[in-house]
């Protein structure tokens, strides 16, 4: 990361229909009400391809909306090599994402690539459960601990930085 530079944050999961673009849609907000917008580079993208340009699972929007945030204009895309030049801190929602990472990364990535709870300084519970195969309460749940990691990971972010 080059000084000035955004800091540059991807959240990772399987199809980016759920988990990722959740954290994404978050953390953004966190940013944004901390007036840092300009100092992140805010993404999502899953490791598999099965939802290539669409939206969001309808599940994932309406439990956001619920709670203010809007995740509508993201689309789900695959992780590609050039993020690991884009982005700093890439950080997956469960341990199969994060192997599948570990393949991917090119030996001279400078970044993190981590759970996405574990840097957010959760290691009891470092994995965010996949909610696709589930209920609503599945969806609140992982609202719930994405919020928590959340500004936990701002405020990582801000000391580790000096923002």
């Amino acid at each position: 990361m080059s000084a000035g530079a955004p800091i540059g944050v991807l959240f990772v999961c399987l199809g980016n229909i759920c988990r990722s673009p959740t954290a994404a849609g978050v953390f953004a907000a966190r940013v944004a009400a901390a007036g840092l917008g300009p100092r992140f580079r805010i993404d999502s993208a899953g490791t598999g391809d099965w939802h290539l340009g669409k939206p969001p699972d309808p599940r994932t929007r309406r439990a956001a909306r619920a709670r203010g945030y809007d995740l509508e204009t993201l689309r789900a895309r695959r992780v590609e090599p050039a993020d690991f030049h884009r982005f700093d801190y890439i950080l997956a929602m469960d341990g199969a994402n994060l192997r599948d990472l570990e393949r991917l990364r090119p030996a001279n990535f400078p970044g993190r690539l981590d759970l996405f709870l574990r840097a957010a300084g959760s290691p009891a519970e470092p994995e965010v459960p996949d909610p696709y195969g589930g209920d609503a309460g599945h969806f609140e749940q992982v609202l719930d601990l994405i919020e928590r990691g959340a500004e936990h990971l701002l405020a990582t972010l801000r000391a580790r930085h000096g923002i």
